[in-house]
């Protein structure tokens, strides 16, 4: 029996190192999902941080592979094709793969399959990876068509370190807008000295500046600071997002990656929403399939941090549009609107 779909693992290089408070790499694993004929094309990318064996995900795709049952011909039903047991990652891989092909089946781009507002061009932010405060000032520098900067900073016990890293970039590049995220690098009670003293650098928000279970501790860091504290690590169910508002977080930013695609993804964003939160769209270090269903998601979003296909070398897709200052033209076509290079 033909097999009704496959898997790619991909090698993703990354233009300069990529450096968080959890580590520093130079290449990511991604992996690319096609079905039968090419039908549908999704991704599954997560980081090491996240604990998640890739062996889990690829097992997954595996047992998906040999299932008999049509693949799912509306939206609806999407989910009831996809194991809820696989790794959140391997579910979004699928999930976009399924969506893609209902697109392209209807000749309608995802955001008219999903009935959200047609996406708009908007700017991304450009990430700069943790290093020294002069080093992080010379790659802001260079990114001087950029007029959004996001910092990455959260090293363990260096405080002062990030302090003097924002105080540089803010140095450099005194007209951009900044955005900080500490990917999860910081104590609550820390957090909010810190915080106080970073204000004078006229931050636009602040990413999860305390562990992923700390959604207490990220409650009382908004509580000393009118600048939006926009969670990350900490958005990986609707549940989340329900104790994520009862602390008084102002945003979140939502991955496909790890809420596990778009069935998923947008009713956590709808949940938001209805609590009046902002809404970041963010991603992995992942390649254009990823990053572009995402897209069709920004007529719904506050910010986006969709800049990844920015930072590698060897993205194998087309359909993704960056101009000069870092606006993301939405993809064109059925779908999610993509080819091969």
């Amino acid at each position: 029996m033909e097999k009704c779909l496959s898997w790619t693992e991909l090698t993703l290089h990354l233009k300069t190192p990529f450096t968080v408070s959890y580590g520093s790499s130079t290449t990511r694993t991604a992996f690319w999902i096609r079905l039968k004929n090419d039908e549908g094309w999704g991704e599954g990318t997560i980081p090491f941080y996240y604990g998640i064996d890739f062996k889990t995900m690829t097992a997954a795709w595996d047992r998906a592979a040999e299932q008999d049952k049509p693949f799912p011909d509306t939206i609806e039903e999407v989910p009831g094709w996809i194991d809820p047991g696989a790794p959140k990652p391997a579910q979004a891989a699928l999930d976009i793969a399924l969506h893609d092909r209902i697109g392209k089946q209807r000749n309608k781009p995802l955001h008219q399959i999903l009935g959200v507002p047609e996406p708009k061009p908007m700017i991304t932010s450009y990430t700069i990876s943790i290093d020294t405060p002069e080093t992080m000032a010379r790659m802001a520098a260079q990114a001087a068509s950029f007029p959004i900067i996001k910092i990455k900073l959260g090293t363990p016990g260096q405080e002062a370190l990030d302090e003097a890293r924002l105080e540089a970039i803010r140095s450099a590049r005194p007209d951009a807008r900044l955005r900080i995220d500490a990917n999860a690098g910081w104590e609550a009670a820390g957090a909010i000295q810190l915080v106080r003293r970073l204000e004078k650098f006229d931050l636009e928000l602040i990413e999860q500046p305390t562990a992923k279970e700390d959604i207490t501790g990220m409650g009382l860091v908004q509580a000393e600071t009118g600048i939006p504290v926009v969670a990350d690590e900490s958005v990986q169910s609707l549940e989340d997002i329900d104790r994520l508002h009862a602390a008084g977080v102002q945003g979140i930013n939502l991955k496909l990656m790890k809420s596990g695609g778009l069935a998923n993804g947008l009713a956590m964003l709808r949940r938001a929403k209805s609590y009046g939160m902002k809404i970041m769209l963010g991603c992995m270090v992942e390649t254009s399939v990823g990053v572009g269903a995402m897209a069709h998601l920004m007529g719904l979003a506050d910010w986006i941090d969709l800049d990844t296909p920015l930072l590698i070398s060897n993205d194998p897709f087309l359909g993704l549009t960056y101009t000069e200052d870092a606006t993301l033209l939405p993809p064109e076509g059925a779908g999610i609107g993509l080819r091969l290079k």
